[in-house]
């Protein structure tokens, strides 16, 4: 008999109507309100022919009515291919093709981007919460089968083509439950999501809110001055933040303090600098870092509150349901020896969607095997030494040298091309580009076409143009060496 749990919300909305779940621009929802609108959304979704096991995208901003549509797609059980509003067209309408989304719900804020994607993809129908009037009376989930997918997030490969990670109900649940079991629950406890909902970041945020009966102060836009008034004036307990965000807040805060109240600074997106961390030992911030990723449905190792000042640069241990361990060589690897981060436990993906070889590759015997290179001390305590070999972090978000390689040598002038990250004050990394050409073309040529394929936030800071890319025996490109190569490391 497959595992169930009565639907989420509406359990939350029975046992404590009048308990705050979100506040948005100033006004503040209880969660029989918030059920009240996911009930009337469900109804106008499905009048649009949303229904039990079909896949339906959302594009859409961090809005009150996000968090609705969202709740009212899981009311009707459908499946929610969480689409990132920072790519381009052509890269949201592949994901639309890949997922085999037949419904795609936006804003009119996207009008723009949905008319590119109406012209690459024939076979989705798209809607407009804006234009969304007409109801029916839908047929309401009642409970929530663990192992049914619930979401699909896109985690680009570094092979260039991204990957739709399935995110079960039970992913969620556990996720949700590893993290009480670690961080406690208060009942005054708030937690301020600045951080996008179409990221697992977010999205995570509001599934804990409604499994813990939390609320959640939502914000479209992160501002370092809003949210230190949050922390400060606000009742705001927990917050989510990557390294950036964090540098801007402590800059903002000055001199001053947050209460006593505040008590988790959940610090995510990679290692943070230690001097950044000791900073914020200075001024008693509870900064917990954190590690997990896509794949694991938020969080799966975090420091725990007794040792947040005692093991500054660590991400912690594994959350209460599951594992983690360290392989050099194909064994497991000593104390403070450097090998692949592999973890497994009930909140890791069953694996990616319509990609049978890209999940047996990463996911053997339930464990998942990340990529990412780091160590446990003689404590069992994990520290990151890189998010996989060659990923570029930039503002919290994850990019590719790959995907941006694939574009360059798209270009009929480029003959090959070598991506990787350098430092950068604002965004804590940015990618640089180093190309070999056939023909002759303009830096300002190459990037006004990478323009047109990626993201803004994958744009090369700049293109180095060089006679040949470093490679090894194996004819591999060494992307650490490019750097060295053009005299900048």
């Amino acid at each position: 008999m497959e595992e169930q749990l009565p639907n989420w919300l509406k359990k939350r909305a029975d046992i404590t109507p009048a308990r705050p779940a979100i506040e948005f621009e100033g006004i503040t929802y209880s969660f029989k309100e918030l059920n009240h609108m996911v009930e009337e959304m469900a109804g106008k979704l499905a009048a649009k022919g949303a229904e039990r096991g079909n896949t339906c995208a959302i594009l859409v901003r961090n809005h009150l009515d996000s968090v609705v549509m969202i709740h009212a797609l899981f009311y009707i059980g459908v499946r929610i291919v969480m689409l990132n509003h920072k790519l381009t067209a052509n890269e949201l309408a592949w994901q639309i093709q890949d997922s085999q989304a037949s419904i795609l719900f936006s804003e009119s804020y996207f009008t723009d981007t949905l008319k590119g994607i109406e012209r690459e993809v024939s076979t989705v129908s798209v809607y407009i919460k804006e234009e969304l009037v007409e109801s029916v009376c839908p047929q309401v989930m009642a409970d929530f089968y663990l192992e049914d997918t619930a979401t699909i997030m896109y985690t680009s490969g570094t092979t260039g083509k991204p990957k739709g990670v399935m995110q079960t109900f039970g992913n969620h649940w556990w996720s949700a439950v590893g993290s009480a079991l670690n961080l406690g629950l208060h009942e005054k406890d708030s937690w301020y999501c600045a951080v996008p909902i179409f990221h697992i970041s977010g999205l995570s945020i509001l599934m804990r809110s409604v499994i813990y009966g939390m609320k959640v102060v939502l914000v479209e836009k992160f501002d370092e001055e809003e949210a230190n008034w949050h922390l400060r004036e606000n009742g705001v307990t927990i917050i989510s933040v990557v390294t950036s965000m964090l540098n801007r807040m402590l800059l903002n805060l000055g001199e001053r303090n947050y209460p006593s109240s505040f008590r988790c600074m959940l610090l995510g997106g990679g290692p943070a600098p230690l001097s950044l961390l000791e900073r914020c030992k200075e001024k008693d911030i509870p900064v917990f870092q954190t590690y997990g990723m896509t794949e694991t449905a938020s969080q799966i190792v975090t420091l725990t509150p007794e040792y947040s000042m005692e093991k500054i640069g660590s991400a912690g241990k594994a959350l209460f349901p599951s594992q983690i361990r360290i392989e050099a060589n194909g064994k497991q690897a000593k104390p403070n020896e450097a090998g692949e981060i592999v973890v497994f436990g009930p909140n890791v993906t069953k694996g990616y969607f319509n990609r049978v070889d890209a999940t047996e590759q990463a996911i053997k015997a339930g464990w998942l095997y990340t990529g990412d290179i780091g160590y446990l001390d003689d404590e069992g305590f994990l520290y990151v030494l890189d998010r996989r070999s060659d990923l570029i972090i930039s503002g919290g978000e994850n990019v590719y040298p790959a995907e941006i390689e694939s574009v360059l040598s798209a270009h009929p002038a480029v003959f090959e091309a070598g991506v990787t990250g350098v430092a950068d004050e604002k965004w804590g990394q940015v990618p640089l580009a180093f190309v070999v050409l056939t023909e002759e073309v303009t830096e300002q040529q190459l990037l006004a076409y990478c323009r047109e394929h990626l993201a803004s936030y994958k744009m090369p800071r700049e293109i180095v143009f060089c006679d040949h890319l470093p490679r090894n025996g194996a004819n591999k490109l060494l992307r650490r060496k490019l750097k060295k190569e053009d005299g900048r490391g």
